[in-house]
């Protein structure tokens, strides 16, 4: 009788991954967030600190961008983040973000690493 061994768990990387991967919109070009004014994320997104965020400042959206892609789920992505928004900003805001989910939204958007490219260029 042979014996196997049994497979070998998913790590904690790969299962970040697997659960920013179930949240991802089909398309970026679902996401249809401001691109200006003010957006107030709700407590399930946002549960303590600052809830309201202005998309004319950078910083402020750049900080709304990290908040949503990691916290939110498939609809908050929807509806809180713009998808040309987050083509221009993602040169800089996958250096913000974890790397589970830069690498999934990469994977999954390949514009998102043509944009990155070329601004490195």
């Amino acid at each position: 009788m042979t014996v196997q061994s049994p497979s070998s768990p998913p790590n904690a990387f790969e299962l970040l991954c697997a659960q920013y991967a179930k949240r991802l919109p089909a398309r970026l070009e679902d996401l249809s967030g401001p691109a200006r004014g003010t957006v107030d994320l709700p407590l399930h997104v946002v549960w303590s600190g600052r809830r309201s965020y202005g998309l004319e400042q950078p910083r402020s959206r750049m900080s709304l961008y990290r908040t949503v892609l990691a916290e939110g789920q498939r609809q908050d992505l929807i509806n809180f983040l713009s998808r040309d928004l987050l083509i221009e900003q993602w040169p800089v805001l996958r250096t913000l973000i974890s790397r589970p989910v830069r690498d999934v939204w990469e994977a999954a958007f390949p514009e998102l690493s043509t944009a990155s490219a070329a601004t490195a260029a």
